[in-house]
């Protein structure tokens, strides 16, 4: 019957990517559902849980289908391609350099160069899509292993993203969220920049609107700034990773900014949009990380006017500078002071939307209902819900944000 499944763990990026390896293969005359022939699982290793949860997802569809090929691709496979070959009921392991070649592979036993860059971008969500515009990382921080994984920065040309767009939207989806490893580095090594690449989106006017993910501060121009504020299709919502709110920590974790610099992007962006939200990355139990060093990031994060966090316990990784350092943290403490910002994150959150409370909002409705309503996200991305009507579904509506439909 030649059907196939196919499994994502980790990021928006490896989800991209994954549906573009769903999509080739039902060009190609296989079917997802059903006993399934061939498993495809894109793996995760940002953290060790990443990687055990990974073991555990092959493990448990080796039980339930021990007759079926399972094929591994992404960041595990391509740290640990030897350990994972030995795995029960793994037939090949794919490298993120190589993880569109799954799809010859499947086909023809074929193991084909994949290009420098490949783009992808996901079409099952009916209302949204998440377009790869980049891959890899150049600025080797002493924590990650991502720049192992996926290699050296590289990215689409403007003229590809564009062609994606309009493929997305001929589909009849209204929002883009663009994503890579640092999109902020759009176009290294040419003459086009991120930058350059919003306002060709924003001419083109291909979706109603487009998202940003993740940006390195140090990348957050004042253009780019200026650009969203101004033009409704690209979204008032930005995901600045900080890591840590004390400069002796950003630097030994070499990370490009300084505490200032990011509260002064954050500032100027509340400037020009007031309601945005802001979001953010924290590590905590970096190695040597004191306890006055946590609470001087502690204090940092409480008085910025950010609208959450995502925060993190420093996770051991392999081949990066920070595994070898001195003083590492135990895992008691980690958990107790991501606790502590876990805490403020809510507290954030809240007054976040309690800012919002009665103001009007475009919300993108999607297809998910529970409890006979629908969902959907802001400009600004608060999650409200409205009433079940199945004709909104995939439309925009305004929608007034009030505690009773927001969804924390």
């Amino acid at each position: 019957m030649k059907n196939f499944e196919i499994h994502t763990l980790g990021c928006k990026l490896n989800y991209s990517e994954s549906s573009t390896i769903a999509a080739e293969l039902e060009k190609r005359g296989w079917t997802q559902g059903g006993v399934p022939e061939i498993i495809i699982v894109n793996t995760c290793a940002v953290t060790s849980s990443a990687e055990k949860k990974t073991r555990n997802l092959v493990s448990k569809l080796h039980r339930e289908n021990p007759l079926a090929a399972i094929m591994l691709v992404g960041c595990y496979s391509a740290l640990k391609p030897e350990l994972l070959e030995r795995w029960a009921g793994v037939d090949k392991v794919f490298a993120s350099a190589n993880k569109m070649s799954v799809v010859d592979y499947v086909v023809s036993r074929e193991v084909k160069p994949s290009p420098n860059f490949f783009s992808t971008y996901s079409i099952s969500e009916r209302t949204r899509s998440f377009l790869k515009i980049q891959d890899g990382c150049n600025t080797h921080c002493t924590y990650c292993t991502v720049w192992i994984a996926r290699g050296k920065s590289r990215s689409d040309s403007i003229e590809g993203v564009l062609k994606n767009i309009q493929e997305i939207a001929d589909h009849g989806i209204h929002e883009v969220n663009l994503t890579g490893v640092n999109i902020g580095d759009f176009g290294r090594g040419t003459d086009e920049d991120f930058t350059k690449l919003l306002k060709a989106i924003v001419k083109q006017k291909a979706v109603n609107r487009v998202r940003i993910s993740s940006l390195e501060p140090e990348l957050l121009t004042d253009d780019i700034i200026k650009l969203v504020a101004k033009n409704e299709i690209l979204m008032p919502h930005f995901h600045l990773p900080l890591q840590s709110g004390c400069d002796r920590i950003l630097s030994e974790m070499r990370r490009r900014y300084t505490t200032a610099e990011y509260a002064e992007k954050v500032a100027k962006i509340r400037k020009l949009m007031p309601d945005a939200c802001i979001a953010c990355d924290v590590i905590v139990g970096f190695p040597g990380e004191t306890d006055e060093e946590f609470e001087i990031t502690y204090n940092f994060l409480d008085s910025l006017p950010i609208s959450y966090m995502h925060v993190f316990p420093y996770s051991r990784r392999p081949r990066t500078a920070a595994n070898i350092m001195e003083n590492q943290i135990s895992e008691d403490i980690k958990t107790e002071r991501a606790a502590r910002l876990i805490a403020l994150s809510n507290e954030k959150k809240r007054a976040f939307y309690e800012q919002c409370t009665g103001q009007e909002r475009p919300v993108l409705i999607e297809s998910h209902v529970s409890d006979d309503m629908l969902s959907g996200f802001t400009d600004n991305y608060i999650r409200v819900q409205v009433p079940y009507d199945e004709s909104i579904i995939n439309t925009i509506q305004n929608v007034t944000v009030d505690p009773c439909r927001t969804v924390l």
